[in-house]
């Protein structure tokens, strides 16, 4: 038997923010929330969506105390935010930052038993939904907006907690390209790796299936075709990028991730390394790793990005063309292809273990150990 969660609705499109108003008003919903972290205030970002409050004299509350790579702390303050403001929902504006932490206090809330957050680690027995959220993204890679999952960061131990709960998916998506527009081409850049990675590792993933692949299949081609031009700020590419993401979002979530994900998050609990950067380095070189046991695969992850004739390739061919056409794409949009910048070589031990003991490991398609993962570390540097 399968499962396939995603949200109640979603809007998507060139001037969806106004559904924000709707949707609360539609509703019942008192006052908000307002999760968003402190660059998108000072950029005025999030100004986007108060201003829409506003304009439909909808009360808010911000909350801002939110991190790149969100913490325990930032995740228990904002459960004591949520208390003293008398919210009765959550908006959640932003990357994967802010929506993840939404969604910890939004679960805490409603099961207190798991106030100390680090029981939610894995997937959580939690009983109740957490507090509705709205969830508006503002960078195109995370998908935190359909996903059952998030991630937060345990300061005092060095690692990434992955979360797993159908109770914490926000109710309403409103995937606004407009909200992106702003983000410049390193940030455009690495999350739209990063995007491409869940669908890639979502479709070779050990629980993908006909559902699952159709919308990985879909969401590598729309990457493929459109994330150049986003980072060129082009509106087609923009727009193309904020689906192409939700799309790969929509299957992943379901179905689960990879190492390349297990690798990438000790990477930014250890150092702070941007999650799409270090998931675009690594991807190539694990795709590589996976090969073997991918069947046909690649032959349609080499389809869907472009690559012309597949089928008078031999499997030796389209698997080396596949992840060839990831290298090309990472290398047009300004990705390193190493981490000899990031990782130091006496680390590599303890982000090998890191990452066995990660969530996301158990989902790869070719079965693994804390010493062929610090081989691929190595390779990288």
């Amino acid at each position: 038997m399968n499962r396939f969660v995603l949200n109640e609705t979603s809007y998507h499109g060139k001037g969806a923010l106004s559904a924000v108003a709707d949707e609360a008003k539609a509703r019942g919903f008192k006052k908000a929330l307002l999760c968003s972290d402190p660059d998108l205030l000072k950029l005025n970002i999030t100004k986007k969506v108060t201003d829409v409050l506003e304009g439909a004299g909808l009360a808010y509350e911000i909350y801002s105390n939110i991190k790149p790579n969100p913490t325990i702390e930032n995740v228990q303050s904002g459960v004591e935010t949520f208390k003293k403001s008398g919210a009765d929902y959550i908006i959640a504006v932003g990357g994967g930052s802010s929506i993840d932490t939404a969604k910890a206090i939004g679960i805490i809330i409603n099961n207190p038993e798991f106030a100390d957050v680090r029981s939610l680690e894995g997937v959580a027995p939690t009983k109740k939904a957490a507090v509705p959220i709205i969830a508006v993204p503002t960078t195109a890679g995370t998908a935190a907006e359909v996903t059952i999952n998030y991630v937060i960061t345990d300061v005092e131990k060095n690692r990434k907690m992955v979360c797993v709960d159908v109770h914490d998916i926000p109710v309403v998506a409103v995937v606004d390209p407009d909200m992106m527009s702003t983000m410049p081409k390193s940030l455009t850049a690495a999350t739209g790796m990063d995007a491409l990675t869940h669908a890639i590792e979502g479709y070779i993933t050990k629980g993908a299936w006909e559902l699952s692949d159709m919308f990985h299949l879909k969401a590598i081609e729309i990457i493929s075709k459109n994330l150049r031009g986003a980072v060129d700020n082009t509106p087609d590419g923009r727009e193309g990028m904020a689906l192409g993401q939700y799309v790969a979002g929509m299957g992943f979530s379901n179905v689960g991730l990879g190492i390349v994900h297990s690798m990438a998050h000790p990477l930014g609990a250890l150092y702070d390394t941007p999650h799409g950067i270090a998931n675009a380095i690594i991807l190539p070189t694990v795709m590589e790793y996976n090969a073997p046991m991918t069947g046909e695969k690649y032959r349609e992850i080499a389809r869907a990005m472009g690559v012309k004739n597949v089928d008078a390739m031999s499997q030796e061919e389209y698997r080396k063309a596949a992840v060839d056409a990831v290298k090309q794409l990472a290398k047009d949009v300004g990705i390193p292809d190493n981490l000899k910048d990031i990782v130091k070589p006496e680390d590599v031990q303890f982000l090998s273990e890191s990452a066995y003991a990660d969530a996301c490991r158990p989902g790869n398609p070719r079965d693994t150990s804390v010493e062929e993962i610090s081989e691929l570390y190595k390779k990288l540097l």
